[in-house]
């Protein structure tokens, strides 16, 4: 279930940041141009500011996301153009994807879930890709809080802490597997440990 008005609402803000970066980033590079045609940004940056050339493509040099970040370390106009795009890319991907997909039946969200595409064989999420929504950006968080429940019930996120350990410390009773998990300790540093006093 989707609060509806809270999606349009993010869409309403993304599209004024965007307007807002826009008008920063051309304020900045002194001209007006298409932020998404990489050949243009290649010549504002490259060309008219004479940033350090990179990455070249067949056409132009490359402005994508590695080229920005290694750029933004010196300089301002990259963090713009990256936060740009974060921003752009959410709104289209969720914002907008999401109100689309919304089943006029139920009016809700139906996702795809998939047993058989994963190697590790884990669950997998498409159409949309609910496994893929952003948790640490705070708008990421912003469209995890369009997901609802129904009046009365609250949503619980749960996910095992590595669970494959756990039932192997059940099944072979081991005994410090068992006490590490007892004691909260960390496995991958005891086995490091233990490796370190008895190397092969």
């Amino acid at each position: 279930k989707l609060d509806i008005n809270k999606l349009i609402s993010l869409h309403t803000d993304f599209s004024k940041e965007l307007k807002n970066l826009e008008e920063i980033i051309y304020d900045k590079t002194g001209e007006t141009f298409n932020i998404n045609s990489p050949k243009q940004l290649s010549f504002i940056l490259f060309e008219k500011l004479q940033y350090p050339k990179t990455k070249k493509t067949k056409t132009s040099y490359s402005t994508d996301l590695e080229v920005l970040e290694e750029l933004a370390i010196t300089y301002e106009i990259p963090s713009f153009l990256i936060k740009y795009r974060m921003i752009q890319k959410l709104d289209s991907t969720y914002t907008l994807n999401l109100l689309q997909m919304i089943n006029n039946k139920t009016g809700r969200l139906h996702t795809d879930y998939n047993q058989t595409v994963t190697a590790t064989g884990r669950l997998s999420s498409s159409s949309p890709n609910l496994q893929n929504i952003p948790i640490k950006s705070d708008y990421g968080k912003k469209i995890r809080e369009a997901f609802i429940a129904e009046d009365g019930y609250l949503l619980v996120s749960a996910d095992y802490s590595q669970i494959e350990l756990r039932i192997l410390a059940h099944l072979s009773d081991d005994e410090l597997l068992i006490k590490s998990f007892i004691n909260k300790k960390s496995l991958p540093k005891m086995t490091q440990r233990k490796m370190n006093r008895h190397p092969s």
